[in-house]
């Protein structure tokens, strides 16, 4: 097998890993609550999501709270309605390091999840963890396949994440009355996060998928972690978010993320 086609392969994996991990994890678990994960399976997520993105969960918790806080109005860090679809889907990064390093939206948006021993020591040291990361690909892979699987994966992990911000506020199906839009098709390579339309009609259920027909590959692994007695979701049933008024004042975060109720078994 060419090593180009051998390193875009692997590349992928790791990137459906990554995804998985995003919206699993960083998502429906960290920002918005949905579920509850056993300690191991958690700091399980937080090694992953340090080796294969780099990036700390406090500030992608306080980026996307604020997104809901402010959607596509004035505040919201990423809205292509407001900054255009391009400058989103290949600037994405950009707009989302902006505000993660701004210490008041952290302060404000992500303050149940102070740092703790382990961010200090390795998980907020982004390059320490892509550097493992991509040293386990040159391992098994050698150096060649190592770095074109680190680059292929950068490039396509940056542009899926950006693309439910991009396309998911500008083309799809608009069930719900909010401004985001649902893309199935977009759906299958973004681990479900595609049903963008459906999270912020419902932001805080752990499955994405609101209709028939409609599939969260996200929910799979859900279910997995729900089977496993790894995780237990929180709301037992779907609870949709009044909408929004333009212009009103950002929404309390405990609609977003309610505090804890008695978890329930995945169905």
């Amino acid at each position: 097998m060419p090593k180009v086609l051998l390193a875009f392969i692997v590349a992928s994996v790791v990137t459906q890993v990554a995804m998985l991990t995003t919206t699993v994890f960083l998502h429906r678990t960290l920002s918005h609550r949905s579920l509850a994960i056993r300690p191991a399976t958690r700091f399980t997520f937080r090694v992953i999501t340090w080796m294969t993105t780099g990036i700390r969960p406090r500030q992608w918790v306080a980026v996307h709270r604020k997104h809901h806080a402010y959607t596509d109005e004035e505040g919201d860090p990423h809205s292509p309605l407001l900054l255009g679809f391009w400058q989103v889907q290949l600037g994405n990064v950009v707009y989302y390091k902006r505000t993660a390093r701004d210490p008041e939206v952290i302060r404000k948006y992500a303050k149940d999840l102070p740092q703790d021993a382990w961010d200090r020591v390795l998980f907020d040291h982004a390059f320490l963890g892509l550097g493992i990361g991509i040293t386990i690909v040159w391992l098994i892979f050698g150096w060649e396949v190592g770095l074109m699987v680190a680059g292929f994966h950068a490039v396509i992990y940056l542009l899926m994440n950006a693309a439910v911000n991009a396309i998911g506020h500008r083309f799809g199906k608009k069930v719900y009355e909010n401004s985001a839009r649902n893309s199935q098709w977009l759906a299958w390579f973004v681990a479900g996060e595609g049903l963008h339309n459906n999270h912020h009609a419902a932001p805080t259920s752990a499955n994405l998928a609101l209709s028939p027909g409609e599939v969260d590959p996200g929910w799979w692994l859900v279910s997995l972690l729900v089977r496993t007695n790894q995780a237990q979701v929180r709301l037992s049933e779907v609870r949709f978010a009044r909408p929004r008024v333009p212009g009103e004042a950002a929404r309390n975060l405990d609609e977003m993320s309610p505090e804890a109720e008695e978890p329930v078994a995945a169905r």
